[in-house]
């Protein structure tokens, strides 16, 4: 019995989360709009790369789903997915929020190279467009006047006929949309924002134990810097050093 007191107090000193994982479902159902080589379809990329590493070490299997953003939150929402996947902190209050972001979301503005270049402070000042659902209005400084789209492809005629001045979005998805220009100089994109990603957990009892083990693994795997190399497969900057805090 000693023996056995004494394996099971050494396995949790060089794992901690190992206990977090008792009464943790097996799976968790994860689900996000589909990003390029971020949230693939085919459950490649980045994200589910990262959250792979969280979760599956400690006994948890990632089931991914694509969704539209705003199908994404309903079905968090019913309980029929667990979490889902880009939210930015707080961004919606039928959600738990962990104390861990997963990444951070560089927001940029695109408009005409003709237009002066908006700044962080400033953006909100001019008349602004973003996908319907992500709610950048709540995060950026003084927003007065903002459209809210369905699809990205009208973005650039919008630009070019003056019905708005910037496109906001994150890089990669801005760079989506000026790839879809046969004139892209006549474009310019602006860094304005850098927003923390999460996990937005569903509000019922096994939601709650994964969120819990996601702060414990986060964590572990922040500490350690095991979540780089991830970062670096895909070609992304990393978003912690070694001292890094939950925002």
């Amino acid at each position: 019995m000693a023996i056995r007191t004494l394996l099971l107090a050494m396995l949790l000193s060089v794992a901690p989360w190992v206990a977090a994982a008792e009464g943790v479902p097996k799976q968790i159902h994860l689900v996000s709009e589909e990003w390029l080589d971020y949230t693939n379809a085919d459950g490649t990329g980045v994200a589910w790369d990262v959250l792979r590493k969280v979760f599956e070490p400690a006994g948890v299997k990632v089931v991914p789903q694509s969704a539209p953003y705003s199908r994404a939150v309903g079905l968090v929402k019913r309980g029929e997915a667990d979490a889902w996947v880009g939210s930015y902190k707080q961004e919606n209050a039928d959600n738990l929020y962990p104390r861990w972001h997963f990444d951070m979301d560089h927001i940029y503005a695109l408009g005409l190279a003709s237009k002066p270049a908006p700044t962080a402070q400033n953006v909100g000042k001019y008349r602004l467009a973003w996908v319907r659902g992500y709610d950048y209005g709540s995060y950026l400084p003084d927003v007065h006047e903002y459209r809210e789209i369905q699809r990205r492809e009208g973005i650039l005629p919008m630009l070019e006929h003056d019905r708005v001045d910037f496109y906001i979005d994150a890089q990669t998805e801005v760079d989506y949309v000026l790839s879809q220009s046969s004139q892209p100089e006549r474009f310019r994109r602006t860094h304005v924002a850098e927003l923390p990603l999460y996990l937005a957990f569903a509000r019922n009892g096994q939601a709650k134990a994964l969120c819990d083990l996601f702060d414990k693994r986060m964590d572990e795997l922040v500490r350690s810097g095991e979540l780089k190399p991830i970062f670096e497969h895909w070609k992304q900057p990393y978003p912690f050093t070694a001292d890094s805090k939950p925002h």
